[in-house]
């Protein structure tokens, strides 16, 4: 593993502030785990035509990435969930009949979200396979209508997957599913949820969800901060944490190839004299790793000062931007244009700090939607940005950065 932690010092609105970010990167050729993943494919009305068509092409593109270690299974819903076929070792046998299910499928009525969830993680946790952390993979495009449905129950399903050990992604697609329950489902486990504009757009972001689940290397990673000379530490990102002893512990979730995991902690001075003691863990091929990692002070305009007020910046932005849809949704147009002003600071700020790593770029098209929607020159709210922005705040919370986006040209 790849693992630094760089600390920077700085005038805070009530004192003297470190900001410690801490990376964990595997190494790129680190053997991967074996997957164990159960696909569960929404088939309800809704996916009629070009979706559901869409959905089954983008996993195929799983089945088609397997190895003869890896296992896979189906799982489709529509009123009631139904799991087509078990987790099975991907031989040539059960590939053929999994791409064939898959290639069956047709479209039903209603959408048990929340069983088929509970239903698809019951299916994971009856096969163990040593060294792989068991995952589902969930793709819908509506809201439940059938069992229950109030966020409150899915927060309480979220938790309860992640408990068993069951890493949850998912992805939702267009402009009627909610985004809150997906962002519930998912921050247990520290994977978020990703948005997809339309059916075209479900193979490119199922090829960024393949690069991560077959690229793991990792699993139960977590980074443990002992401060000194502090009265209080914050985690800025929002994976879980919980004090373990005179230590900060935040589980940072798996590790794969393609993505970095990041967290900053925010800590606020007490003494002038102050230390970080940095520890992270791992499980690799089913052993525990665990590595103290030296904190590297440096300056503010250092490369490395700057690579970290990048990130806070864009927490701040992401933040606001979502905290700005939620206000134009309550109709407060108020609160929205202060949260807006928020975000386009931090976005000037990006600008100003021009780092690599954290481009300026990815953000701009939104906050340019979102400024038309709060001056109301937007016709109606748009639904896909408020899901597309709340799909950005869980990722960059959870420190899943995807490569950035072109920018789209007026006209096109």
């Amino acid at each position: 593993m790849k693992l630094t932690a760089w600390a920077v010092e700085r005038d805070g609105e009530r004192g003297r502030n470190v900001h410690l970010l801490v990376t964990v990167e595997a190494e790129s050729d680190a053997p991967r785990a074996p997957v164990a993943m159960n696909l569960v494919l929404d088939r309800s009305a809704s996916m009629r035509g070009a979706p559901l068509a869409a959905a089954v092409e983008a996993a195929q593109l799983l089945v088609e990435r397997a190895g003869p270690k890896d296992y896979l299974g189906l799982m489709a819903f529509d009123g009631v969930p139904e799991q087509l076929v078990p987790l099975r070792l991907m031989d040539a046998e059960a590939r053929t009949e999994l791409s064939e299910s898959l290639s069956a499928l047709q479209a039903g009525e209603g959408t048990a979200l929340h069983e088929a969830v509970d239903s698809g993680a019951a299916a994971v946790r009856r096969l163990f396979i040593p060294g792989a952390r068991p995952k589902m993979l969930m793709l819908t495009d509506g809201e439940p209508s059938v069992g229950p449905r109030s966020l409150a129950d899915f927060r309480t399903l979220g938790g309860k997957v992640a408990e068993s050990g069951i890493t949850l992604h998912a992805l939702g697609l267009g402009r009627h599913y909610l985004p809150e329950i997906l962002e519930a489902l998912t921050a247990p486990a520290g994977t978020g949820f990703t948005h997809v504009d339309d059916a075209e757009g479900l193979p490119v972001a199922a090829a960024a969800l393949v690069a991560e689940l077959f690229g793991e290397v990792g699993t139960d990673a977590r980074v443990f901060v002992k401060p000194m000379g502090f009265t209080e530490l914050l985690c800025r990102h929002r994976y879980t944490a919980r004090v373990e002893g005179d230590a900060l512990s935040v589980g940072l979730g798996s590790l794969s190839h393609a993505f970095a995991r990041r967290a900053l902690f925010t800590g606020r001075l007490e003494l002038a004299d102050w230390s970080l003691g940095v520890t992270t863990t791992w499980t690799e091929n089913g052993d525990t790793r665990r590595v103290a990692v030296p904190v590297q002070r440096v300056l503010p305009d250092s490369p490395e000062g700057r690579f970290i007020r990048a990130v806070g910046a864009e927490l701040d932005l992401v933040a606001a931007e979502s905290a700005a849809w939620k206000s134009l949704v309550r109709r407060n147009p108020i609160a929205a244009e202060q949260s807006l002003k928020v975000a386009q600071e931090a976005l000037r700020e990006l600008v100003r700090l021009a780092v690599e790593e954290v481009p300026a770029k990815r953000h701009v098209e939104r906050l340019t939607d979102l400024k038309l929607a709060v001056e109301r020159r937007a016709g109606e709210l748009p639904a896909l940005m408020v899901r597309r922005a709340r799909a950005a705040d869980a990722h960059t919370g959870l420190s899943i950065i995807q490569p950035a986006i072109p920018i789209r040209k007026a006209g096109n």
